[in-house]
């Protein structure tokens, strides 16, 4: 039987070895979720909110348990899975609310000639089964933003979650059907490779809602058919600091979503544009600031940094620095690993085609960039095939403008970072940053179809 082990990246344990679902299985699997679909479609609204509230309440009540499986499966901080597990419970409950307030409209056909005297009444209705694929990094909030929004619109879900996360996954899974969700509309599932490809190019799957990697992505999409993709992908996203700026927000902020999660998350702030005129005062304060970060052991409430997933990854991040180094970077801070954990590191001098900004980094870098014209940021920024979020720190409203009318990103947030979100806001981006929008209001209509009653 092919297996899998999973390990503390912070002390290399083994916390345990598991099977892969067979294909015999995850057909056995779509098979009750394709009967379990039409089952759910009898269920009212009103009743769906009450399990997804049952949902948010266990979560609650599970919170230290869930936070401490995030923890040692991933290698996040203690403090770091304790929040992703609060902002599930706001997912979970954001989901029951909007699955009371699904609306449809009336169109009148005389709105235009000739006179016909119909009434077109607009519904949504849910795409069938949806194959929900979530990645290591917060393996909670991401599995609620797309078990809530699917089971509130009224789909069955195939749960996929990292095989990094199979404990923390079995256990949303129980909690999901204590909840009262039937096994008729949620099954979980841990393919291998060859068997995922199937699962794709299943036609009984019907929606694809996928977080993780371009490459990835683009695997599926050339499997999957004529289904529904909602991909949520990779950023390469900028961090703006104009000199109008309050730098110790800003250096704040930078550390907060760069260096949190060990840098591993596609909104992290990834390429930072500080305007010549405040430079070298923020690059003093944010080297200061992130010298006293507790590097280490992830378990501990004061920890900031742990480590990265596991060694490939550690291997990948430290191999970037050092390159990006020969290319003539200047190290600030860090370029130091132990283990699977790299330390903050700071860089300057980076040249654009260096390996920590060609491509989304995903540990706990910082590359700075030095400018004078917005223009050439913009310019450098657009050019990157990725366009997920962004940030700029400015007290200039027509900067702020500018930036969003021009920046080809999904979202800017102004006095804050790329990092920023909030469950019910859309979230996603464009090029090789996604397709379609989270956030449980917009995703519960990228998992519906619109049908009309014509009368």
């Amino acid at each position: 039987m092919n297996m899998f082990t999973v390990k503390n990246p912070f002390n290399n344990r083994s916390l345990g070895e598991f099977p892969f679902c067979s294909a015999e299985e995850t057909d056995t699997a779509i098979a009750r979720l394709y009967v379990g679909k039409k089952k759910l479609r009898a269920i009212p609204y009103f009743q769906r909110a009450v399990i997804l509230e049952n949902l948010g309440r266990l979560l609650a009540e599970n919170a230290e348990k869930l936070a401490q499986l995030i923890t040692s499966e991933t290698g996040k901080t203690i403090s770091d899975s304790r929040v992703e597990v609060r902002r599930s419970q706001n997912t979970v409950l954001c989901a029951a609310s909007e699955a009371k307030n699904i609306k449809g409209e009336a169109l009148h056909s005389d709105a235009y000639p000739p006179q016909r005297n119909r009434v077109g009444i607009v519904q949504l209705f849910p795409l069938g089964t949806v194959l929900a694929i979530t990645p290591f990094n917060f393996p909670l909030n991401i599995a609620m933003h797309k078990i809530g929004p699917a089971f509130a619109a009224g789909n069955a879900i195939l749960f996929k979650p990292s095989p990094q996360n199979y404990l923390s996954a079995k256990e949303i899974l129980r909690l999901c059907y204590e909840a009262g969700i039937s096994e008729d509309v949620l099954q979980m599932c841990v393919p291998d490779v060859e068997v995922m490809n199937k699962i794709v190019a299943d036609p009984r799957i019907d929606c694809i809602n996928f977080t993780g990697g371009t490459k990835v992505a683009k695997a599926i999409a050339k499997n999957a058919g004529f289904k529904k993709l909602l991909f949520e992908l990779g950023g390469n996203d900028p961090l703006i600091v104009m000199d109008d700026a309050d730098i110790d927000l800003a250096v704040k902020t930078t550390i907060q979503q760069r260096f949190g999660t060990a840098g591993q998350r596609c909104t992290a702030c990834k390429r930072i544009y500080v305007h010549n005129g405040i430079y070298n005062s923020y690059k003093e304060k944010l080297v200061s600031e992130a010298q006293k970060l507790q590097v280490g052991d992830p378990s501990k409430d004061d920890t900031f940094v742990g480590p990265l997933v596991n060694k490939l990854a550690a291997d990948e991040v430290f191999s970037r620095i050092q390159k990006t180094v020969e290319l003539g970077a200047s190290v600030l801070l860090g370029n130091k690993r132990e283990n699977n954990i790299i330390f903050p590191t700071i860089l300057e001098n980076v040249t654009a085609n260096s390996p920590v900004v060609a491509e989304e980094t995903f540990g706990p870098v910082i590359p700075l960039f030095k400018f004078s014209n917005l223009d050439t940021v913009i310019t450098s920024i657009n050019s990157s095939n990725y366009g997920l979020q962004s940030g700029v720190f400015t007290q200039n409203i027509s900067v702020a403008k500018k930036l969003y009318a021009e920046l080809e990103v999904g979202a800017l947030a102004v006095n804050d970072g790329p990092g920023f979100r909030a469950e019910h806001f859309p979230f996603g981006g464009v090029k090789d940053s996604g397709i379609g929008r989270e956030g449980v209001y917009y995703a519960i209509r990228e998992m519906s179809f619109h049908k009309t009653l014509i009368m």
